[in-house]
């Protein structure tokens, strides 16, 4: 290994042969697919040559460092792939999303407004008069007591009263 740190080319054409079937054996356990394990195993290869000086003999033998570099890059392979077919399900399913459909949108609107307005006639003229300052003008219980000239208390049940109704009335569930 120090050979190849240094640059020796004929150490590495022996260290490829000693080494190169245990890192193409790797890879296809791995990957599961001969060609993309084919490049897995040069892509080690070349890491190997690339990183020689890193290898340390007192951590283990020079087939343990080769063997961990490329089951490190088989597995970050296996990663790879997984992430784009989970990328291109995405995209697929968004493919797949039903258009939007304006008319139906439009009369599903029209009835949950029919429904409310509907909805607001059933409830005592106080409880509809705060209700509608609050919900359509904006306003805050403060402001409708000010407003209706009703104590602040009196808006606040009024308004828990009547939305209470509204809720009963318009089918809601808690």
């Amino acid at each position: 290994m120090a050979r190849v740190a240094q640059g020796d080319q004929d150490a590495f054409s022996t260290l490829y042969d000693a080494v190169a079937g245990t890192v193409f054996g790797i890879a296809v356990k791995v990957v599961r697919d001969r060609a993309q394990s084919e490049e897995v195993a040069q892509e080690v290869m070349i890491d190997v040559w690339r990183q020689a000086a890193r290898y340390r003999p007192e951590q283990g033998s020079v087939m343990a460092w080769v063997a961990t570099i490329a089951h490190r890059r088989a597995v970050d392979r296996v990663r790879s792939a997984q992430a784009s077919a989970t990328r291109e399900h995405d995209v697929g399913v968004r493919g797949q999303e039903r258009p939007f459909d304006e008319v139906s949108e439009q009369v599903e609107t029209r009835l949950e407004r029919d429904q409310v307005k509907r909805c607001l006639r059933r409830l005592t003229e106080l409880q509809r008069q705060a209700v509608t300052l609050a919900y359509y003008q904006g306003l805050t219980y403060r402001e409708v007591a000010e407003s209706l000239q009703t104590p602040l208390p009196t808006i606040k049940t009024r308004m828990r009263d009547g939305l209470i109704r509204l809720r009963d009335c318009m089918g809601v569930t808690t």
